[in-house]
């Protein structure tokens, strides 16, 4: 009769003696591990000062520049509204007044109401305020209107103080006799500098003071509507696909590896890909915001499809179980119930990758969309330009009135892109779920 082998009796396990916390070796460690963790701390927080910081002289070197373009000095004339002189004969329509001779007007009413040596200080293009006061209000032909005018940006920058008066006569951007002009006008009563209204609701212009922005944030806002009617639809279904209905195979593995490459891309490859496709292939009108929003919509589509999926992935793997266990197709488990709840994360990416189209400049430029504009673009095909190239153009002028305008055209995108990010943290905010 075999009997089975006794286990052998296990060796009585060492006892680790106890924690002597007095020892000085134990309290250099702990000295060691509080050191670390004190600079540790320390480093993140100059981390975060410094950069703060960085951001601060960026806003405050903006305002300082910037805050004049909102500003704007003005000469007040008294306008003759003579048709014969407007070259208008019985025709009032719309067309016929905005093609009316308005220069000729306006360059009498400078000399008889300021004097013939105040023509170089008025600015040249002011007969456009006296077009559009005679559009909005056509029974004034005929009448003497007394009107406010921007002076030339050079007057403008000397009211603004950022001349230097005392600078020499050979140095200085105005001549003696335009200072002379100018201050004999402002003891007269007839200078006043208030809010620029013409930087908001004008377009481009080779004059700095008559130069605004509203072409250009009108033809950014339709690139973008572009945008996000293309890249949105088709992001969230290719994520859905991606996450929910696709198999996991080799050519799935590939497209994902695809869509997280061309997130990375830089973006001024999407321009030339929209050059070659939209323009030299399909043929599609040069600078337009069709043109501009189908080339960011590439740019924004691998944002929003990274952004959905990872959301999508978010949704607990119980909420699918329970709407099949009461019967839900898995077409409806997924758009009735695990989009829903993915949505918030969808649309904070997706707002996001607007937001870094809205900015985007190169891709823009590739595709012919910094022609000079005069005009907002009323459709999609219509020539335009956008805010950030637009900014661009502006850099590029010597002009000190240009200068002061390309700080404040970078504090409007500033605000439009606030505006954007709280609506992502509102709709973030409101539609979040807690698991």
């Amino acid at each position: 009769m075999s009997t089975l082998a006794e286990p052998l009796p296990a060796a009585p396990a060492a006892r680790r003696p106890p924690t002597d916390w007095k020892d000085p070796a134990m309290l250099a460690r702990v000295r060691r591990r509080y050191r670390s963790e004190r600079i540790f701390r320390s480093v993140g927080l100059a981390a975060l000062v410094f950069a703060v910081g960085f951001l601060g002289l960026l806003l405050v070197t903006m305002l300082q520049n910037g805050l004049g373009g909102f500003r704007q000095t003005q000469v007040k004339i008294e306008a003759v509204l003579d048709p014969t002189l407007l070259e208008l004969g019985s025709d009032r329509s719309e067309e016929a007044l905005e093609s009316a001779n308005y220069v000729a007007v306006y360059t009498r009413a400078i000399r008889d109401s300021l004097g013939s040596d105040a023509t170089r200080v008025a600015s040249a293009s002011g007969w456009l305020a006296l077009r559009e006061r005679v559009m909005a209000d056509p029974a004034l032909l005929g009448q003497t209107v007394e009107i406010w005018v921007p002076v030339r940006s050079p007057i403008d920058q000397y009211a603004k103080g950022r001349i230097d008066p005392d600078i020499p006569p050979e140095l200085s951007p105005i001549a003696p006799d335009q200072r002379a002009a100018y201050l004999r006008l402002k003891e007269e009563g007839l200078i006043r500098t208030g809010f620029n209204r013409t930087f908001l609701v004008t377009s481009d212009s080779k004059a700095p003071e008559t130069a605004g922005i509203w072409g250009a944030l009108v033809g950014s806002l339709m690139t973008i509507a572009v945008t996000l009617a293309l890249a949105f639809p088709v992001g969230v279904l290719s994520a859905v696909y991606l996450e929910e209905f696709a198999p996991r195979n080799r050519w799935t593995d590939l497209i994902e590896v695809s869509i997280n490459n061309l997130a990375a891309v830089p973006s001024i490859i999407f321009g030339l890909l929209g050059l070659a496709v939209f323009l030299n292939t399909m043929g599609l009108p040069r600078s337009a915001p069709l043109v501009g929003g189908l080339t960011l919509a590439l740019m924004t589509l691998p944002v929003i499809v990274v952004a959905a999926r990872a959301a999508i992935k978010a949704v607990p793997p119980s909420i699918r179980d329970a709407a099949l266990g009461i019967g839900a197709s898995r077409l409806q488990t997924v758009f009735e119930h695990v989009v829903p709840l993915a949505l918030p994360g969808i649309l904070t990416g997706t707002i996001i990758g607007v937001g870094r189209a809205l900015g985007e400049t190169a891709p823009l430029l590739m595709i012919g969309m910094k022609a000079f504009i005069v005009d907002a673009p009323r459709r999609i095909t219509d020539p335009a330009t956008a805010l950030p190239v637009q900014i661009f153009l502006w850099s590029e002028d010597v002009d000190r009135g240009f200068v002061e305008k390309t700080s404040a055209a970078i504090l409007v995108l500033l605000m439009v892109l606030l505006l954007i990010n709280a609506v992502a943290i509102y709709l973030r905010n409101k539609y979040e779920r807690k698991w």
